[in-house]
């Protein structure tokens, strides 16, 4: 994890490899931001003019390198576009700030050390140019760089950026202390998380996710447990093992508790944790297969969630459920036709194994309805269709509960996580009505997503407030990168189940 300090030093005086400024769009052109007054100065007051020379101008992501000049101690300085220049006496958008930082920091891989001079108007600037930062230096490497034949390591990729120091924070100012510890803690959960999508699916099965989530914690004073395959069936789970019965690698259900003693809300988040989705007997068409690794991207931000609620000491019960299951196709597996006894008693008829993830997360909903929670709120790469409507950075929300569908709507524009309040029109339920079973997994295609919701909604426990995050579009980015956003495995949710946490504990949630 790359290393995050504050410093009381000027951009003039620090020793670093790389120096980055911001760069705002003006009406004529790139403007230097505050906390760049130094660079400028040496610069004879001519860097915006000499940004513009080269073709630069201020926008958003846009990174431009420049030697220095003397009367700095770095060789090099790198202008990030923050976008628009806000109208005077406003500060900078904090996620113009996170993402301007996040992509300076990818741009600096390979460099071992580099000095940030964003604008820092407060300690919530702190935290998204920390936050940025240190997300943008993100990368997986672990496969790659391995020994030739011959014994000869290649060459391997360039190792992020190794140490970051942020300019015009105070290390002795209580908030911007704790903005930095906030987002270096948050942002090293996320980076867990998105190593866990990325890690191909012959290493992270079931039995592997759950030994990973309980080391960790065990680590962060966590309680788990973890039901195998036999508990499973002992237990009555007939949807997660519905699901995986037909590999060879067994399914999980995790239960991560994390308590305050003086804690007076309980939350439960549930994960969809499909390590590997291959549509199972209802096969994926050609071209569908390859990203599935990513199926398990929802149990990825519960975990994340936990334990970054458990570092961060948050005066808020979080219980964490992770189904983990492989959906594959064998002779053993679920058949299209076939009926699953869910935990919860009720029947579903499967009319289509690629519909998997919602029989897994109806058995963790039920479970996790026995403990009565103030909330639940459950995550999951569900629905294509989810990702027909909203597009690929937009996850959607759904609710039992108008209230509560609208704080987190909120909270998550709030911490630069794009989503989006949807309905759960109740002439969709009866779409799913099976002639056989109490329920069929699948209803009308057109509005899917929406089916889904409703199909979920089926196992939550009477009276208990409940949310459904769709992130089936953010989860698993396969463009270019950009901001603070990598290729592959993104973390989405996780900020957003964390400042959910923090407004549960303080009491300040809508």
């Amino acid at each position: 994890m790359t290393a995050l300090t504050l410093s009381t030093a000027g951009p003039a005086t620090l020793r670093a490899d790389a120096l980055v400024v911001g760069v705002a769009k003006g009406p004529k052109g790139p403007v230097v931001a505050a906390g760049a007054e130094a660079v400028d100065k040496a610069y004879d007051g001519k860097l915006a003019a000499v940004l513009d020379a080269l073709g630069a101008s201020g926008a958003e992501g846009e990174t431009t390198k420049l030697p220095a000049p003397d009367g700095l101690k770095v060789p090099v300085v790198l202008a990030v576009g923050l976008g628009a220049l806000p109208d005077t006496d406003e500060s900078y958008d904090e996620e113009a700030l996170r993402r301007a930082a996040g992509a300076a920091a990818r741009a600096l891989h390979g460099t071992k050390k580099a000095a940030f001079a964003l604008p820092l108007d407060d300690a919530s600037a702190v935290t998204a140019v920390a936050e940025g930062a240190l997300l943008g230096a993100y990368a997986f490497t672990a496969y790659q760089g391995g020994e030739k034949k011959d014994g000869n390591k290649n060459g391997g990729p360039k190792q992020p950026l190794a140490e970051i120091a942020l300019l015009g924070a105070k290390p002795r100012d209580k908030e911007h202390k704790a903005a930095a510890e906030r987002a270096t803690i948050v942002a090293t959960e996320i980076n867990i998380a998105r190593d866990l999508v990325n890690t191909p699916p012959n290493d992270l099965t079931p039995e592997a996710f759950a030994a990973v989530a309980s080391a960790a914690a065990k680590e962060n004073g966590i309680k788990v447990q973890v039901l195998d395959e036999k508990a499973l069936i002992k237990g009555g789970y007939g949807g997660i093992m519905g699901v995986g019965k037909g590999s060879e690698n067994p399914p999980r259900l995790v239960k991560l508790s994390y308590t305050h003693a003086k804690a007076e809300k309980t939350l439960a988040f549930v994960g969809k944790g499909i390590t590997y989705d291959s549509g199972g007997i209802s096969l994926k068409p050609a071209g569908h297969n390859e990203t599935m690794k990513c199926d398990m991207a929802g149990a990825a931000a519960v975990f994340a969630s936990v334990v970054a609620a458990a570092k961060l000491g948050l005066q808020v019960n979080i219980t964490g459920w992770l189904a983990l299951a492989e959906n594959m196709p064998s002779g053993s597996a679920t058949k299209p036709g076939d009926v699953l006894r869910m935990y919860s008693g009720k029947t579903v008829e499967v009319l289509n194994t690629d519909a998997e993830g919602r029989l897994v997360l109806g058995d963790a909903l039920t479970k996790a309805s026995e403990e009565t929670p103030d909330a639940i709120v459950d995550v999951a790469t569900l629905t294509g269709a989810m990702v027909m409507a909203l597009g690929d950075r937009t996850f959607g929300i759904m609710a039992n509960d108008d209230a509560f569908r609208t704080s987190i709507h909120e909270i998550a524009e709030e911490v630069g996580e794009a989503s989006w309040p949807m309905p759960l029109p109740e002439d969709l339920r009866k779409t799913m009505d099976s002639p056989t079973a109490d329920i069929a997994n699948m209803g009308v295609r057109m509005g899917g997503g929406l089916v889904a919701g409703l199909f979920l909604q089926e196992f939550v426990g009477e009276g208990i407030t409940w949310a459904h995050l769709d992130i089936a579009g953010p989860a698993f980015h396969e463009g270019a990168p950009f901001g603070y956003t990598p290729k592959g495995g993104t973390g989405s949710a996780v900020r957003t189940l964390v400042r959910l946490a923090e407004r549960t504990a303080t009491g300040d949630l809508g």
